[in-house]
């Protein structure tokens, strides 16, 4: 074993990460919380939340690049144009979950997520907009993480409000910890923030206007 590789093997990690899963590891320790404000990073993070519903997301990690292919590198235009033909073909398509429904709405949320940018100028602004900018952080104890909060209520309302499917309010709450929204590292991993770092606290969600 390379010094790296023990070195990363010694981290203490988040209980869900802490296995052997490499797939698990990496995205634990170079994604998961950290602030995402690409378009296309949260159309894809948004896309594969949803597909994970009633799957694990080991899954989801082994055909992350599978869905990537599928769907344009998660260019939100070219997805949005996706037709029935198009459609059909994805589900004989073993790279990602053969999910009619699932297929479907990454293509309806496409067409969404672009009508949020262009009222809002871009879905980073609208997103964001939910939390003022600032990263919730809750520094939770081991274990004791949540699975929904108000935060996430409010989002996936909104979203549903402005037509994106597969966004129920668990989902929503994954999709805002994958994209640094609210940083869940627990406490005792290495990646949980200090306690009174500076720029950094527990937010407070407020309506999109």
């Amino acid at each position: 074993m390379s010094t790296r590789t023990a070195a990363g093997a010694r981290k203490r990690r988040c209980a869900w990460a802490a296995g052997a899963d490499p797939d698990y590891v990496r995205y634990h320790d170079e994604e998961w919380g950290r602030p995402v404000h690409d378009e296309r990073r949260l159309f894809e993070m948004l896309t594969l939340e949803g597909a994970q519903a009633g799957l694990s997301w080991s899954t989801i990690l082994r055909k992350r690049a599978g869905y990537r292919r599928a769907f344009a590198r998660f260019d939100p235009r070219r997805v949005a144009r996706f037709d029935a033909r198009r459609r059909a073909a994805l589900l004989e398509d073993a790279a990602i979950v053969r999910n009619r429904l699932k297929i479907d709405s990454t293509v309806s949320n496409a067409r969404a997520f672009l009508a949020v940018q262009r009222e809002f100028g871009s879905f980073d602004r609208y997103l964001w907009a939910f939390v003022s900018g600032v990263p919730v952080v809750n520094r939770p104890r081991a274990g004791a993480g949540a699975a929904r909060t108000r935060l996430s209520d409010l989002v996936s309302r909104d979203l549903r409000k402005r037509g994106f499917r597969f966004v129920g309010t668990t989902i929503v709450y994954a999709f805002l910890q994958a994209v640094g929204v609210v940083n869940d590292h627990a406490q005792g991993c290495f990646l949980c923030p200090p306690l009174l770092r500076r720029g950094l606290r527990r937010g407070t969600a407020r309506r999109v206007r």
